[in-house]
């Protein structure tokens, strides 16, 4: 009897387990965890609800969704795509629904339907299961004719030193998906705010994204904020996640904001600035910006609005500079960019081009995506890559 070693008890190595039991019967698996516990950050995942995957609709190109990897990605999506997820989800008896943003979750909304189903199929299939024990060196996977990492993202660098000295080149980790701090305390006092198209710009890149900003009474979080930090990822860390925002609180184009600032001093002529906010802007974001840009002037009427007054208001409402101090104290659910580099494996099985029998799935790779379910997707994409190459030497073993 062949046996496997899964080194890793999270999502992409229970997916693998079950997938290559299915594929293969009579191969002896055994999943290894380092800590007492298993599939903890599927659990803690989406608040708890799990966002399993994404429809992708929208997606012209998987740079979009993911900084590194969309390469191989879209390469792998030809074995297991986001659709096949979809599938074998539902097919495994965990029923599925989309939002409206596109992401998938469990129609329980509780992330322990995905935790339950890949937990009965490795009861069911007999994969052995055991925790609390950690492995760091390649000789403690001695007696397997198989082994996959699937450890997930190392946020300390040391934590991959024994996969460099067996030949594989390594990408440094460092955090992904995080929230920021800042320091302008007339911003956080808006504590729960929304602007829901904002623009979010890294000055000096090309990176930009856009979508809900939630200013937080820490800084700024949201999915424009997130996709932002995947995004620069490096480029943030390699500045001590100190910087300047530029941030765009309407989602608009500066002649739009600035045709609809000018149709405000007509339509609201005698009222006061503060009395109406636009763009859907929340009453106390509005103020805020007001004040920025106007300061004691902010309780002026529309009529009386200058060109001068014009041009502060447009300009902070489409670059309004927010300066950074740090990322955010909660790491939770924190990606890791980084890990094995692409280089130093086969992209079609993703086997260790330096340790035959040695196979690499999940965030162990430098996969990372933004937030919305591509993270999920990748750990279920590469697991099945990896399944289905081991499989395949059923054929040649027989």
């Amino acid at each position: 009897m062949k046996k496997m070693a899964i080194i890793g008890g999270g999502a992409a190595g229970f997916f693998l387990a079950v997938n290559l039991k299915e594929m293969w019967p009579e191969m002896d698996v055994t999943i290894f965890e380092k800590s007492k516990r298993v599939l903890t950050k599927v659990e803690i995942s989406g608040g708890g609800r799990c966002n399993c995957t994404n429809t992708f609709e929208g997606v012209n190109d998987l740079s979009m969704v993911y900084p590194r990897g969309h390469r191989l990605m879209k390469r792998l999506f030809n074995v297991f795509d986001y659709h096949d997820a979809y599938q074998w989800f539902e097919s495994h008896g965990v029923s599925l629904t989309v939002q409206a943003d596109h992401c998938v979750f469990p129609k329980a909304q509780d992330s322990h339907a995905i935790i339950n189903c890949l937990l009965q199929h490795a009861r069911k299939y007999g994969v052995h299961v055991v925790t609390n024990h950690p492995v760091t060196q390649m000789k403690d996977l001695e007696g397997y004719d198989f082994k996959v990492m699937t450890t997930g993202g190392m946020p300390r660098n040391g934590a991959m030193d024994w996969l460099r000295e067996t030949g594989h080149e390594v990408e440094p980790p460092v955090p992904s998906l995080f929230s920021l701090s800042i320091e302008d305390p007339a911003l956080k006092e808006l504590m729960g705010a929304v602007a829901d198209q904002a623009i979010v710009q890294l000055p000096g890149t090309k990176i930009r994204t856009q979508g809900p900003l939630l200013v937080t009474h820490w800084g700024l979080s949201g999915p424009a904020i997130l996709k932002l930090s995947s995004h620069a990822a490096r480029i943030l860390h390699d500045q001590s996640y100190k910087t300047t925002l530029l941030v765009n609180w309407t989602g608009l184009l500066e002649s739009e904001v600035r045709d609809t600032v000018m149709d405000m001093t007509i339509l609201h002529r005698l009222k006061q600035l503060s009395s109406i906010a636009p763009f859907g802007l929340t009453h106390r974001l509005w103020q805020y910006i007001l004040s920025k840009s106007l300061a004691e002037k902010a309780t002026m009427r529309w009529t009386d609005l200058g060109k001068k007054d014009l041009n502060r208001l447009t300009n902070t409402l489409i670059g309004d500079n927010v300066s950074v101090t740090g990322r955010a104290p909660f790491h939770d659910e924190f990606v890791t960019c980084g890990g094995v580099s692409l280089k130093s494996i086969l992209p079609t099985t993703l086997e260790s081009r330096t340790c035959p029998g040695l196979y690499f799935a999940g965030e162990v790779l430098d996969i990372d995506g933004i937030t919305g379910g591509f993270n999920f997707q990748a750990a279920w994409t590469t697991a099945f890559t990896v399944a289905q190459a081991i499989a395949a030497k059923e054929e040649t073993m027989t």
